[in-house]
């Protein structure tokens, strides 16, 4: 697979633009410029849409975000050009681009201890590059950046720390997946959690987030990993990823979900997940049915802006822990690793695709997704 480099030129391409919350998004023309010092434009050739999208586009962020604004952060391309300074990538390398920072240089990145960084709060609360421009317009007018990532358009530019290297493949309308979606659940599984072979596990929620955290339970070596979502048609798709038991809480709300996992667990589960985007009462949930002395309940997925979760603290006081992630504490630079995973055959991915769209159909694919008819649907840029 080759790209044409057009180093300092402008490029017009499409993207889909949104220009509001609650609006479909609109197929644009738009205007990227080339790469400033510390930046590289990158050709995305498959999108992945994740929750965390149609998030925004649901008007969930609490006015965050400023449009018109090009979402999209789960992806995979090839490097169009880089700018002054770029010494780690060049044109034609193979990528993904990172909604989780790594600029190896901040306090966070030399702890060691988590794969946050510093520029990780800037790009989730600014719509703009490092120098608080955008590379993006339309007739001379600025269109946001996402997530410093921006994976909707056919290119994008990005900061060096929001990018990394992966082998050469054929499987990269695959491989976009690990931008965001299998990395965070997985992640929280085998890293967060840190899921013991013989542990027991309850996820809530059977997106893509919690099919990949039942992903990760299982390679670890779960004994039994319990799949509840409201929707008993998932069911089936979590058995394929390592669920062994399954529960819709509806069919028990005269004792309540947390009480049957109680039950069904000997007092409650060593490890559950919230996945769900179901907001604050789930979250709740989760870590309710957990084991007291040692268990551990980790929130994934984000609730609406303003929401607070509380417990009563003597539930602390007793051993149980209350965590969270981002990006299942990956670092960008492990993700080659799960290539070679994938391509040995040692990590699922093809699973996850219920659906292929062109780019002119974004918008079926965020209807998809709120209707509970796709897992994931992975955007072709090109088609």
């Amino acid at each position: 697979m080759t790209v044409t480099t057009t180093e300092g030129k402008v490029i017009k391409c499409k993207a889909a633009v949104a220009y509001g919350p609650k609006q479909d998004m609109v197929i644009e023309e738009i205007e990227v410029a080339p790469p400033k010092a510390g930046e590289i434009r990158v050709k995305i050739l498959y999108a992945g849409i994740c929750q965390s999208d149609a998030y925004i586009l649901a008007g969930k962020d609490g006015g965050t975000n400023q449009y018109p604004l090009i979402l999209g952060h789960e992806s995979s391309g090839i490097v169009e050009s880089v700018g002054e300074g770029v010494t780690e990538f060049a044109p034609g390398d193979y990528v993904i681009p990172l909604f989780m920072p790594q600029c190896k240089e901040c306090k966070l990145c030399k702890s060691g201890r988590t794969n946050l960084c510093f520029k990780t709060s800037q790009y989730f609360t600014s719509n703009q590059h490092d120098d608080g421009t955008s590379r993006f317009s339309i007739n001379g007018k600025p269109v946001g950046l996402f997530l410093g990532v921006s994976a909707f358009s056919q290119y994008t530019v990005v900061s060096q720390a929001s990018l990394t290297k992966i082998r050469p493949n054929d499987k990269m309308n695959r491989i976009c997946l690990l931008g965001c979606c299998v990395p965070t659940g997985y992640g929280a599984a085998v890293n967060t959690a840190d899921i013991k072979k013989g542990d027991t596990v309850a996820v809530f929620g059977l997106g893509a987030l919690g099919l990949s955290v039942i992903q990760g339970a299982a390679a670890a070596g779960a004994s039994r990993i319990a799949a509840i979502d409201i929707n008993p048609g998932k069911f089936d798709k979590a058995k394929e990823f390592g669920a062994t038991d399954f529960y819709n809480p509806n069919d028990h709300k005269d004792i309540g979900i947390v009480n049957v996992i109680r039950q069904q667990f000997g007092g409650g589960v060593d490890c559950s997940f919230d996945t769900s985007g179901g907001g604050i009462s789930v979250m709740n949930d989760a870590f309710e049915c957990t084991m007291p002395g040692w268990g551990t309940s980790v929130i994934v997925s984000i609730a609406p802006a303003g929401e607070k979760i509380s417990t009563d603290p003597k539930s602390l006081n007793f051993g149980k822990k209350w965590t969270g992630c981002m990006f299942g504490d990956v670092k960008g630079s492990d993700l080659d690793s799960y290539v070679e995973k994938y391509l040995d055959g040692k990590l699922m991915l093809d699973e996850y695709c219920t659906h292929h769209l062109p780019l002119s159909e974004i918008n079926k694919g965020f209807q998809l997704l709120r209707d509970g008819e796709s897992i994931r649907t992975i955007i072709s840029m090109f088609d």
